[in-house]
């Protein structure tokens, strides 16, 4: 009877974490601002197209390997066609702050973000931030 219910358990989790990949799938590509992420390709890629490069940018390490970078928070979409011209991957990316070790002060119309890591400073901004920030009334 115990090892019934433990394999009832296993396949129970085997289960979930089947549907859990399927949701991240259904939900895109995430990447931290300023970070990279290694995206693996099923077959080798001949184009890379990155919808807005302003918020992502993709280099080709080799053949069947993609270094995503976050350059700006937003979502945009990467798109890889392989030498026939059939896509490989057309998926949303989305950019995001990190928010570990992050803070926003808001002060009225200021907003200032500090990284607290450990202790707290100015984090380092890029034009796509400031511009946003200055559309939303902050500095």
């Amino acid at each position: 009877m115990l090892k019934t219910v433990l394999y009832i358990k296993s396949a129970a989790v085997a289960a979930l974490l089947v549907v859990s990949a399927g949701s991240a799938l259904a939900n895109g590509i995430g990447v931290t601002m300023h970070q990279a992420k290694i995206v693996k390709l099923a077959r080798a890629a001949d184009t890379v197209i990155i919808g807005n490069p302003e918020i992502a940018d993709a280099t080709v390490q080799d053949a069947n390997t993609i270094v995503l970078t976050g350059r700006g928070f937003g979502v945009t979409n990467m798109v890889v066609l392989d030498e026939n011209g059939q896509p490989i991957v057309d998926e949303q990316v989305t950019v995001s702050r990190q928010a570990a070790n992050s803070v926003r002060v808001f002060r009225r119309s200021d907003i200032q973000t500090l990284s607290c890591t450990p202790y707290c400073e100015g984090a380092f901004k890029t034009e796509a931030e400031r511009a946003s920030e200055a559309e939303f009334g902050g500095n």
